[in-house]
């Protein structure tokens, strides 16, 4: 009998103990799930509009920049110019020693005068002729014989003339002038150099207005067109934005890399946009009304390899995450557009709904989640 009320008790305080271990349990679970709550910062859900627009990288250039080269390959005597020289059209920026196209316009012009001479001899022996031959003193085969010579003596007189014409013309080639109003970007020689057809002596840059080129690919190509507003900033001017307009799009793409060049003319008063800066560009294709904007940085890109067919598509789906209470939810979104600062939602989130805009990146799905800050729609 005393070995059976000896059982009972223990177990009565097996029991009890069991009870309370369960209990401080659950105690220190429920202590332990409040302080699992993620701080996040969130956003309500707005709708406007957003601009759609493509951005791309490319190069300053002027608006027309003049490789000049001599044609006389001969010694430099003189330079008028220096890097950064303002020049008119028509102004004499290099003469070029010329000593043996000098002897050649002296012996053109010699045998210039030679040949008129005797032109004019042979047509007094020409008129002379035909006065004889009036009046039957002469045949017509010896008339025929001296109008010959004359035209003879004639062709060598143009032939004389078209020599010095050319020896003057390479006179004129070793004064050499800027074939264009503008400024001197490169010179690439001294005095004294021998100057090369194959090197330009400098080069001559317009930069009221600069272009900026860039290739687009054959799947943004019908996007563009001649005339549409563009953006351009460079890194020499980081709080500037320079307005400008697509000015060209080339008509046919690289075979190799199936791109387009294209073009976006702008001013540049001051000239503070100088050729050979990067430069990016942003072109503004178009407009999408009433959608949910997020920033870019608020969505989750999720990357996968789908197979279609025999081939693998890269697929990207975004998610968000939407406080509800004290949990976040994960929602899948429907993008129509996105670039580097913002994404435009058709659908997932809706307008009022709070979007976890930081800390998203260590929550799943029905996380507790604690709000600590709101911030406003992007602009």
């Amino acid at each position: 009998m005393m070995r059976l009320k000896n059982g009972l008790l223990f177990s009565a305080v097996a029991v009890s103990l069991a009870v309370l271990l369960a209990a401080c349990s659950d105690s220190e679970s429920g202590k332990e799930g409040e302080g699992d709550a993620l701080p996040v910062e969130v956003m309500v859900a707005t709708r406007q509009s957003v601009n759609r627009s493509l951005s791309y990288d490319g190069d300053v250039q002027g608006e027309l920049e003049i490789q000049v080269f001599s044609r006389v390959p001969d010694r430099i005597e003189k330079l008028f110019v220096n890097v950064g020289d303002r020049v008119k059209q028509g102004q004499l920026i290099a003469r070029i020693r010329a000593t043996a196209i000098e002897q050649v316009v002296r012996q053109a012009e010699a045998g210039l005068v030679a040949a008129r001479a005797q032109e004019a001899n042979v047509r007094l022996e020409y008129e002379r002729s035909q006065r004889l031959f009036a009046e039957r003193a002469l045949s017509q085969q010896q008339l025929d014989a001296i109008k010959t010579q004359f035209e003879a003596v004639a062709a060598q007189r143009e032939q004389a003339e078209a020599v010095l014409k050319s020896a003057m013309s390479q006179v004129t080639d070793a004064q050499i002038t800027a074939p264009i109003t503008g400024i001197v970007a490169t010179r690439n020689y001294e005095e004294g150099d021998m100057a090369s057809p194959a090197q330009p002596l400098c080069a001559i840059v317009q930069m009221n207005r600069v272009r900026v080129s860039f290739d687009v690919a054959e799947s943004d190509i019908g996007s563009l067109k001649v005339g549409q507003d563009a953006e351009v900033r460079v890194k020499s001017y980081p709080e500037r934005i320079f307005k400008g307009r697509v000015s060209e799009i080339s008509p046919v793409l690289d075979r190799m890399t199936r791109m387009a060049p294209v073009e976006v003319m702008l001013d540049n008063p001051g000239h503070v946009l100088k050729p050979g800066m990067f430069a990016r560009v942003e072109i503004r294709i178009g407009t999408i009304p009433n959608v949910i904007v997020l920033p870019r940085y608020a969505t989750i890109e999720h990357t996968s390899l789908n197979q279609q067919g025999t081939t693998e598509v890269v697929v990207k789906n975004y998610v968000a995450y939407v406080v509800k209470g004290d949990r976040a939810e994960e929602r899948t979104l429907d993008v129509a557009y996105l670039n580097h600062e913002v994404a435009a939602v058709v659908s997932g989130v809706s307008e009022g709904e709070q979007v976890v805009i930081v800390g998203q990146y260590g929550l799943r799905d029905s996380a507790r989640v604690s709000v600590s800050g709101r911030k406003g729609t992007p602009q």
